[in-house]
């Protein structure tokens, strides 16, 4: 393992590709992706057909509540264990993979593919680790999906995590060197999911990113950045996939409980599959994530809110100001001198403590006009929440341990990460 990235929490990984697969039939969206519409999945299904296809190998989250879910996992595990006895694999050993993936709306994404230490991971509400959550994690969401994981011999990752690199020292220098690399794919996804191409990193263009990592979570980038020099340093905040994380942290923590500590370092499942991409990459957009409450009455909730926070008002001026719609209507209210970070922290405070107490229901939006149609039906309030900056994501997470649930949506659903890569996690 390379020693040049023991104190990052990242390293290249035994990285595993198909040989000789139509790669648009192999790549599958995120499972996490379209749990609503099944057609979307019977599309993917009559492309793949009978050829090799990450799609054997995940388990759509549209079916994690099936009730035959448990013979779902069971033919996954085998067809993983069909594909590393058929020779559908090879290895690319001790392997970073820098992918450039043009998304729907034209725009390129840079990312960086390697492998995290989930001993340097913690997804708990104000962790020092340098890799953290960057919302709250929902412990209920784990146990299921650490049934697909624990018996699995190999892993896809879907997981993107985020580095604060406004200067472009880790993959944007990889962009103007990619003539010089290996290239290892270079495809159209499918279901307009835009176009992949990767490249193999040489072993001084590894190096390189493992100084440029080095420099980020020095003490002089954390006062530079955040004011916040002697705290502990935060490398990667997850950006999509933290359950996954979750997920494969709990694995390996269960299999610390039956393994001698000597023997932790060599399991594979101490190590989870990666893309970073950074968050200050063109093409990586935040969308807000707005919220309707149904099941009430939309004028008690409001002066309920405004009572919440003395001082509230109606209209917009300083502090957090949200947007409001129900029956026709629609305002604003302002709450000064907010106590967190961001105005979804200052609504989902007030939202989850007033539907404990008085009922209905919380369910979250992507879109403005979404918003307001259902905001506008009876019994229903919608509230639209500004898109959070991405310069605040660490700075949030550094100061107030991590966002509020569902707080953004990093771009839309064909634009998320595809399976394409995988690793042996036994």
């Amino acid at each position: 393992m390379n020693e040049k990235f023991k104190a990052l929490g990242f390293y290249p990984a035994d990285i595993l590709l198909p040989k000789d697969a139509d790669m648009t039939r192999w790549a599958v969206v995120a499972c996490d992706q379209f749990t609503s519409q099944p057609e979307y999945w019977q599309a993917v299904e009559e492309t793949v057909g009978d050829a090799p296809s990450t799609l054997r190998l995940i388990l759509p989250e549209a079916r994690l509540n099936d009730p035959d879910v448990d013979s779902h996992i069971k033919g996954i595990n085998a067809s993983m264990q069909k594909y590393l006895d058929q020779g559908v694999f090879e290895t690319l050993p001790e392997s970073l993979v820098y992918i450039e993936r043009t998304q729907s709306d034209g725009k390129v994404r840079r990312g960086l593919i390697g492998m995290v230490d989930l001993e340097q991971y913690d997804f708990t509400p104000g962790s020092g680790a340098l890799i953290r959550a960057t919302e709250g994690t929902v412990l209920s969401r784990i146990p299921p999906r650490v049934r697909v994981r624990q018996d699995a011999p190999i892993e896809l990752p879907h997981v993107m995590l985020l580095i604060d690199d406004p200067e472009g020292t880790v993959i944007e220098p990889l962009a103007a060197e990619s003539g010089e690399l290996e290239k290892l794919y270079d495809f159209d996804l499918q279901q307009g999911g835009g176009h992949l191409t990767g490249w193999r990193l040489s072993a001084a263009q590894t190096d390189a990113a493992a100084a440029a990592l080095e420099g980020l979570c020095s003490k002089a980038e954390m006062e530079k950045k955040y004011g916040m020099g002697d705290a502990a340093p935060l490398l990667f905040a997850v950006g999509d996939g933290n359950h996954s994380l979750a997920t494969a942290k709990q694995c390996y923590e269960n299999l610390k409980k039956v393994t001698p500590e000597a023997e932790w370092a060599a399991l594979p499942a101490r190590y989870a599959l990666v893309e970073v991409v950074n968050n200050h990459d063109d093409a990586l957009g935040f969308e807000p994530i707005h919220r309707v409450v149904f099941g009430v009455e939309p004028e008690k909730l409001l002066e309920a809110f405004k009572a919440y926070y003395p001082g509230a008002y109606e209209g917009q001026g300083e502090g957090h100001t949200i947007a409001y719609t129900y029956g026709g209507r629609a305002g604003f209210i302002t709450v000064p001198q907010p106590r967190v970070q961001l105005a979804v922290g200052t609504l989902q405070a007030f939202l989850d403590d007033y539907v404990k107490d008085h009922g209905g229901e919380v369910d979250y939006i992507h879109g403005d006009e979404v918003t307001d149609e259902l905001g506008a039906k009876p019994g229903n309030i919608g509230f639209k929440l500004p898109a959070m900056g991405k310069e605040q994501l660490f700075k949030t997470v550094m100061a107030d341990g991590v966002l509020p649930r569902k707080t953004f949506s990093m771009g839309h659903a064909q634009d998320k990460r595809y399976y394409v890569e995988a690793r042996r996690i036994k």
